[in-house]
């Protein structure tokens, strides 16, 4: 009789105890389901990973939560409590959620690691949840936009061990009671608002072995006591506003790996024992006001990868004790008075990253520094280098990165340089290199600035269909405008002014790329009218085909420029801002702004918008349409022949702070439509057919200048002092409002083209690490 019994105990233990007891808790499914609930239907599914559609996809009810993707539960036994949620870039950085989603999770008490980073999580951290977290080992909220302060519930959190808080927006002064987390070995609080000192409570965090705040706004001193972090490795304090000098406790750290400082306010001498450190492989001091007055016996016992002495007052040759430092990898030296050559020993390190720029270097380069198999990234832009390119550059088959600007490079680009298939930026510029330029097959090439040569020949124009920018203005290229390139797909910046090309300019402009935001053809030879497809070319803010020989009529399609009609938005190009941030800076883009030929700032592009079509031959009424170009901030029709009126539809242009129809056959009043232009500061109307009242605004009459409107037939008004005379009335209001008014709903039957901006969203270069 017994085993009837022993069997039903069987199958209870085999099938009835791994159905319910080997289960997840109901209540944590449950939270689990109301997260998933919460991030499905609050946001839309475009603006959730494709990967996490998959992943959530296996979160279904009445299913064991311990078999969900991202989701790790305890060994099995009979509790099977959740352990680990991975919920990691599930919404990407184009979407937004509220940092309430987060309450579901932290109700789930038994959590040892919690990862909920880039997921574009927005608002306060919810710090009353995190007090039943009572196991909490990691916590990673990195990459979001979480703002506010660091709760101070989170510091209850005795077991925890890895705390990232970096990427977000949380401000405020670092809590003194971060020391009572007195486990942590990781700290990451980089890339916030953070700012005042450093709370000395942090010392008491002696099992610390990561410690980084860099690219906050701390201020004050290091504290003294630093050293006393004995188990530190990584200590990442760039980019914020330190001052004093370099606490000597550091020379106990001895597990110390990783150190950079750069970019603060610290002042004194570079202490040679830093040197002495036997594990430390990253050392960055640069962008302080830090001195290195060492006569050269420096002896490093470690080997170094990453070195950055930026900024640091080394003065003469590069130093010889580099030479010992065989393990390098990235060197930075830039913004230096170091003279003399490159040496030869240098080049046959096998660096994979070299920056140099600013400094006074001189000779020609050696030959074996482009055999190199590991070169990927060469800075030598600003120095006095000279002598020709050496044949061999085409053996760094490595290289990604090559800036030999402003130099005195001379000579032909050798034509092995085509075998770089991994090119992806050439700066060349500012030198003295001539001859035709060699054809490019690289995959992938962003960057193409050769401008202020002597090239000569018909323009180039193959590298494939990657480029973002090519500028090579300010040389000798001529023949017609190539048609190949058409086929830059990505192309955003194409300036070829200073030239001699010739030609008319082709009809198939308007097939360039539809990113296209700057084309500049200035200075050149070419002749025939503007193509009316020119207006496809949407994207465009700046268009300067001034210096020419145009002729014909102005296209009253340019009405039709989207982003001549809209409010510039967004930043500068990714590369160009980061590019900037490394020492790097592309040629500023020539115009002729406000009556003077400046430079306008590449990484600053985006907050222009121009047309100047200046120094031409054009004819015929000023097109109307124009008045539809609400964000223009600057239009120069100068030195043509337009004749007729000034449209007044130019009332519109509320964005204009520049106007030049001088030197042309201009007749009839000024509009006084003009006088709604609240910004306007730049104006020349001489040498026309003009007559009668100049209108008046408060902004109007502190133009005052008589050459503004010299040479005209008849005009008078207060700034010009010019009394008018009693038969010069001011047209009737109603009148002028009817004008306006029709003129303006005529003048906005232009069509309206949308604009796509495709273009280069991430950038993987990296001169150095992240603050190099």
């Amino acid at each position: 009789m017994q085993k009837p019994c022993l069997l039903s105990c069987f199958f209870f233990v085999v099938f009835f105890i791994p159905q319910i007891s080997f289960s997840c808790p109901h209540d944590q499914r449950q939270s689990l389901l109301e997260f998933k609930n919460l991030l499905t239907h609050n946001i839309a599914n475009d603006s959730i990973t494709d990967q996490a559609l998959r992943d959530l996809e296996t979160w279904k009810p009445n299913s064991d939560c311990c078999e969900w993707e991202l989701v790790r539960c305890a060994a099995r036994s009979p509790s099977r409590e959740v352990i680990d949620l991975s919920l990691f870039n599930l919404v990407p950085q184009s979407g937004s959620v509220s940092s309430s989603i987060l309450r579901p999770l932290l109700r789930i008490s038994s959590l040892v690691t919690l990862d909920v980073s880039l997921n574009s999580i927005e608002g306060e951290i919810p710090g009353d949840a995190f007090v039943n977290l009572t196991r909490l080992i990691s916590l990673d909220m990195s990459s979001n936009r979480l703002k506010g302060s660091i709760p101070p519930e989170l510091f209850s959190l005795k077991t925890l061990q890895h705390l990232n808080l970096s990427w977000n927006l949380i401000g405020g002064e670092i809590p003194t009671e971060i020391g009572s987390l007195v486990e942590l070995r990781r700290l990451t609080l980089s890339s916030n608002k953070f700012n005042g000192s450093i709370p000395s409570s942090v010392l008491k965090l002696t099992k610390l072995e990561t410690f980084d705040l860099m690219n906050n706004s701390l201020s004050f001193e290091i504290p003294d006591s630093i050293g006393n972090l004995v188990n530190l490795s990584t200590l990442y304090l760039n980019m914020n506003k330190l001052s004093g000098g370099i606490p000597s406790s550091i020379q106990n750290l001895k597990n110390l790996q990783n150190l950079t400082i750069e970019d603060n306010g610290l002042s004194g001498e570079i202490p040679t024992w830093l040197f002495g450190l036997q594990k430390l492989k990253i050392l960055g001091l640069g962008g302080n006001k830090l001195q290195w007055n060492n006569d050269g016996s420096v002896f490093a016992q470690s080997k170094l990868t990453q070195l950055s002495l930026r900024s640091c007052g080394l003065a003469g040759n590069i130093p010889d004790w580099l030479k010992n430092q065989t393990a390098l990898n990235i060197l930075d030296l830039r913004m230096n008075r170091l003279e003399g050559s490159f040496p030869k020993w240098l080049a046959d390190l096998e660096i994979r990253e070299i920056v140099f720029s600013d400094n006074r270097l001189s000779g020609s380069l050696p030959p074996s520094l482009f055999q190199s198999q590991s070169l990927n990234a060469l800075v030598l832009s600003r120095n006095n280098f000279s002598g020709q390119i050496p044949e061999t550059i085409g053996q760094s088959s490595d290289i990604e990165f090559l800036v030999l600007s402003e130099n005195n490079f001379s000579g032909s680009v050798p034509k092995s340089i085509a075998n770089i298939t991994r090119l992806k930026l050439l700066d060349l510029s500012k030198n003295r290199l001539s001859g035709e330029f060699p054809r490019l097959y690289p995959y992938g090439l962003w960057w193409i600035d050769i401008s202020f040569n002597e090239f000569s020949g018909d323009v180039p124009a193959s590298f494939g269909s990657g480029p973002i920018l090519l500028s090579m203005s300010h040389n000798n290229f001529s023949g017609e405008f190539p048609q190949d390139f058409i086929n830059l797909s990505s192309l955003v910046h194409l300036d070829l002014q200073h030239n001699n090309i010739s030609g008319n300019i082709p009809s198939f402009i308007s097939r360039l790329s539809s990113s296209l935001e700057v084309l500049s053809l200035r200075n050149n030879s070419l002749k025939g009218s503007i193509p009316e497809g020119i207006s496809n070319l949407t994207s465009l803010k700046v268009l300067d085909l001034s210096e020419n020989n145009l002729v014909g009529y102005l296209p009253s399609s340019l009405g039709n420029l989207t982003a001549m009609i809209e409010s510039p938005e967004g930043s500068c190009l990714p590369l160009v801002c980061y590019m900037a941030r490394v020492n790097i800076e592309l040629q500023d883009l020539a115009v002729n702004w406000k009556k003077s030929k400046q430079g306008l700032v590449n990484r600053n592009l985006y907050l222009y918008t121009l047309l100047d079509f200046s120094k031409n031959k054009l004819l015929g009424e000023i097109p109307a349409s124009l008045g539809n170009l609400k964000s223009l901030k600057l239009l120069n029709l100068s030195n043509n022949d337009f004749s007729g009126l000034i449209p007044q539809s130019f009332g519109n242009l509320e964005k204009l702070e520049g106007l030049d129809l001088s030197h042309n056959n201009l007749s009839g009043e000024i509009p006084k439509t003009l006088s709604k232009i609240n910004v306007l500061n730049t104006l020349d109307l001489s040498n026309n057919k003009l007559t009668g009242r100049i209108p008046q605004s408060p902004q109007l009459d502190r133009l005052n200048n008589p050459n503004i409107y010299a040479n005209n037939n008849g005009i008078c008004g207060m700034q010009i002092q010019v009394p008018c005379s009693s038969t010069e009335t001011e047209p009737p209001e109603e009148e002028d409002e009817e004008k306006n008014e029709e003129e303006t709903m005529f003048s906005w039957k232009a069509a309206f083209i949308g604009c796509s901006c495709g273009f280069l969203t991430a950038v993987a270069y990296r001169i150095g690490y992240s603050n190099l």
